[in-house]
């Protein structure tokens, strides 16, 4: 699928607008999965504020966002503007000591 250049925008501008962005299933207070969950959980030991993106109010941005990133599942966090990862990794990092750092404000 070749991703809109107006998804890709929204995308973009999302991604741009806070240092630590999380599109997921659901809200930080309402998770619609468990992987959006696990990562929510590791997010908050770390993280009193961070944007989170709910893929399920818009189905342009829950398929873009595969598109944008390379990446095939949701949930996926940027940190600075890089993508980081998915639940996996985010996991790894937090089980290696790594993500603190990772999601620590430069």
């Amino acid at each position: 699928m070749t991703l809109p250049d107006e998804t890709r925008r929204q995308i973009q501008s999302t991604i741009d607008s806070d240092r630590v962005v999380l599109f997921m299933k659901g809200n930080r207070h309402a998770p619609q999965c468990g992987f959006s969950a696990q990562v929510i959980q590791l997010l908050n030991l770390h993280l009193d504020d961070y944007t989170t993106v709910d893929v399920l109010q818009d189905p342009a941005v829950r398929e873009g966002i595969k598109d944008f990133s390379n990446w095939p599942t949701i949930p996926q966090l940027y940190v600075g503007g890089e993508f980081i990862g998915g639940c996996d990794i985010i996991t790894e990092l937090q089980q290696d000591g790594e993500l603190k750092a990772a999601v620590a404000p430069k």
